[in-house]
């Protein structure tokens, strides 16, 4: 510094002291300078006050010398220890020369700097909130300050600019959040800290609300939870359970909307602490919030559901993910089902009425967009602000949720619990959106049957509730789906009807609605068949599907839908299957499951007895596709009292190729016989002269087996047959008397039965030219 110069209005004494390397003089100039500044307020000099501070600032502070810039620090205190309350008239030129001494190398010149700022503002108080912004970002940098000493005189700066914030009702808020949103991000622990500490700060001041601000620095806010810091971590935590309970007493002035995105992303992320906040948030912000989160709800989705498959250790992830899903489900009513029209609908969370809210419904109280499985969230929806109208127009864009269940689904390494959840959002939406979820069945059917596979009982059993509502939903119906906005979905009606198999059938000719039996059985739609010859080409081409769940999915289907309609049509469809051998497996699984399955009772009853057209309508048609497999025809004659037809068929037998498994498949035969579905069948054996070819059929299945058990079975069996002497009684004549007079049966077993010879000629055929090509008929037994 130049000894030489003019520092007046300071004496060359305060500027030597000023300069000089010991505290203690350049503390002696300083009040010095004090005094000197009393004297020009008292006579109102301001020229000469502003000439001191910026001598101070330009000739001392901003100094290249370390001394002279901490003998500008301690006379700019001193200035405003001076100046008193007129010291937020010159704040600018005293704030500005100390907060650049923030960044200086020289650690206990930052600490001087920060002890001249403590000063300055203790004396300004209130004055300071002007320049709190240039405060705030000096005092951020200071909290990460390496060095113990200036860390701790920033923290005793940083309380007291607390108290005063705290304390006035002037503080910008709009100016300081931008700042607040920048330096949230930072990675160092210190700052975060003192971020956290702030936002604390401002939450707790009734005049600050920061609410309205939340979407700018929630974000910041969850990545902060996810500090290594533990303390930090129990901070930030603090401060999101304030804000959520700020959310739930004030619903109404909450940007819910602007904030689901933020929380799709973190309810995404492998921090459990971050996921399980953010997923408490979401699961609140559904609940209060209601419809207006429907625009994301693909993006919610896309988190929640693969939080549904985590196990025992993620428990509580799990559980508020289950609920969150529960409850966006609820939001999607029938409403939805209609035009693409935005209508207004009033928000949930503007309704005073506590009793109606979803949480309500939930009996949850306690805090945790638009796109497919990439994330891309954002519906393209304008959803307004909750605090402006209170009214938003929110409209249901299936597309992406459409697209994000197909491709849960599409994963096959994906958890069993959030299959489950895709495919009851599946069959919840055909419910509640049929005719907007049937422009997207054509890309959905593929994926529902290759779920059929599935190792879970529990997944296959709503994979088929869903395929049930697909092919029985009125909207399914081509003639009424109209012009859709997707993949065409109309199929000719030649594919769909089920053709008449001979001019001797009593089959109907089917509507194009369907394929009804008989007015009793309800309409399939036009999916209906579709769905049949899909899933009979998957039990074709996966065998092991067919073996270890054919039967179990079958007999949910006719659970599900109309047990007639399900073998009506697979009889149809089996009549033209080319692969014969296949034809010949389906056909003895179908019969196994009708005369097996409970859920077939009703069904049995309305073949037992052919009375009704519908019923013997419904024989013929299984009859010519049950021809594939004469075993199984036979049965099917026994299950309809067919007993003079099934003994023409046994005649038959004589002419066809008998093999192992065809013996195998009499010997099942004869023990289902005796099981509880024929009893009535071993009844009739009592009346012999009513039943003779009954007889006649039964004695035709032991002469075709082999010594065995089940010949023994079958012989003792007919060993118990009665003489129809010791049986006939003037009634039974009279009975056999009224039989002769009956009317002939409306059914043609002769066609029938060279419908059967036809077949098995095929058969025969097929089995020939397999032994042309070197196949394997090594079980072929030559009696």
């Amino acid at each position: 510094m130049n000894p030489e110069k003019d520092f007046a209005p300071l004496t060359p004494n305060i500027v030597r002291a000023l300069n000089d390397k010991l505290y203690e003089k350049r503390k002696v100039a300083a009040l010095e300078i004090e005094k000197l500044v009393r004297e020009f307020v008292a006579q109102n000099n301001t020229v000469q006050i502003k000439h001191v501070i910026q001598t101070l600032s330009q000739e001392f502070a901003l100094s290249q010398h370390p001394h002279s810039r901490k003998g500008g620090l301690i006379g700019l205190a001193a200035c405003s220890i001076a100046l008193g309350k007129d010291s937020g008239l010159y704040l600018k030129e005293l704030i500005e020369p100390v907060l650049a001494c923030f960044n200086d190398a020289d650690s206990r010149l930052r600490y001087y700097a920060c002890e001249a700022l403590y000063n300055i503002v203790k004396v300004a108080r209130g004055a300071v909130l002007p320049h709190f912004n240039v405060l705030f970002d000096g005092l951020s940098k200071l909290a990460a300050d390496p060095d113990p000493n200036v860390k701790s005189g920033s923290e005793l700066l940083d309380r007291l600019l607390k108290d005063i914030v705290t304390e006035s009702n002037k503080f910008d808020l709009v100016g300081f959040i931008p700042l607040l949103r920048e330096r949230i991000y930072s990675n160092n622990q210190y700052a975060r800290q003192f971020i956290i500490s702030w936002i604390l700060v401002l939450e707790s001041v009734p005049d600050i609300n920061l609410l309205d601000y939340l979407p700018e620095i929630l974000d910041g806010l969850f990545q902060i939870l996810g500090d290594n810091g533990k303390e930090i971590r129990k901070m930030c935590e603090v401060v999101l359970g304030e804000f959520l309970k700020e959310i739930k007493k004030n619903p109404s002035s909450v940007k819910f909307a602007e904030m689901a995105n933020i929380l799709v992303i973190h309810c995404q992320t492998t921090d459990d602490l971050i996921q399980l906040t953010a997923m408490c948030w979401m699961r609140e912000f559904i609940q209060l919030a209601g419809r207006v989160m429907l625009p994301y709800s693909s993006g919610i989705l896309t988190a929640v559901l693969p939080c549904l498959a985590y196990d025992d250790r993620k428990k509580s992830i799990k559980e508020v993910a289950n609920v969150c899903n529960q409850s966006l489900m609820k939001l999607v009513t029938p409403e939805d089902d209609e035009p693409d029209e935005p209508k207004p609908v009033v928000q949930r969370h503007a309704d005073p009425n506590p009793d109606d809210s979803l949480a309500k419904q939930e009996g949850t109280g306690s805090g945790g967009p638009d796109g497919a499985c990439d994330s891309s969230f954002g519906s393209g929806v304008s959803v307004s602000s909750p605090a402006g109208t209170g009214r938003a127009p929110v409209t249901l864009h299936l597309d992406g949720i459409v697209q994000v269940l197909n491709c849960h689904l599409s994963d096959m390494t994906i958890g069993m619990m959030t299959r489950i959840a895709v495919l009851k959002w599946l069959y919840h939406l055909y419910i509640k959106t049929p005719r907007k979820m049937f422009r997207h069945t054509d890309s959905l059917f593929p994926i529902l049957l290759q779920t059929l596979s599935d190792e879970s009982d529990e997944v296959i059993l709503k994979d088929l509730e869903v395929l049930a509502e697909i092919a029985s939903s009125p909207a399914g119906q081509t003639d009424d789906l109209g012009p859709l906005d997707g993949p065409d979905l109309r199929v000719s009606h030649s594919e769909l009807q089920v053709p008449t198999p001979g001019r001797a059938s009593l089959l109907p000719t089917p509507s194009t609605k369907g394929l009804e039996c008989s007015p009793s059985t309800p309409t399939m739609n036009s999916y209906f068949y579709k769905f049949m010859i899909n899933l009979l080409k998957r039990f074709s081409s996966e065998r092991r599907l067919l073996e270890v769940r054919g039967a179990f999915i079958i007999r949910q289907l006719c659970l599900l839908l109309n047990a007639e309609n399900i073998f009506h049509s697979m009889a149809d469809i089996l009549l033209r299957e080319e692969d014969l051998k296949f034809a010949s497996t389906m056909v003895h699984t179908l019969n196994t499951i009708l005369l097996t399955s409970t859920e077939l009772f009703q069904l049995r009853n309305q073949l037992k007895d052919l009375k009704t057209l519908e019923s013997q309508n419904l024989f013929c048609c299984l009859y010519r596709s049950w021809c594939h497999n004469p075993v199984t025809t036979v049965s099917l004659c026994f299950l309809t009292q067919n007993y003079r037809h099934a003994y023409d068929l046994i005649q038959k037998f004589g002419d066809l190729e008998v093999t192992v498994d065809f013996l195998t498949e009499v010997d099942k035969l004869v023990q289902l016989i005796e099981c509880p579905i024929f009893t009535y069948l071993r009844l009739q054996l009592l009346d012999v002269k009513n039943n003779p070819y009954l007889i006649k059929a039964l004695y035709g299945l032991l002469m075709l087996l082999p010594q065995s058990s089940a010949f023994q079975l079958l012989s003792h069996r007919l060993q118990c047959v009665p003489n129809p002497e010791l049986l006939q009684t003037e009634d039974s004549l009279k009975a056999v008397l009224k039989s002769q007079k009956a009317d002939a049966p409306s059914i043609d077993y002769t066609e029938l039965l060279q419908h059967f010879e036809k077949v098995q000629k095929k058969h025969l055929e097929v089995r020939h030219q397999r032994s042309g090509r070197g196949d394997h008929l090594d079980r072929r037994v030559v009696l």
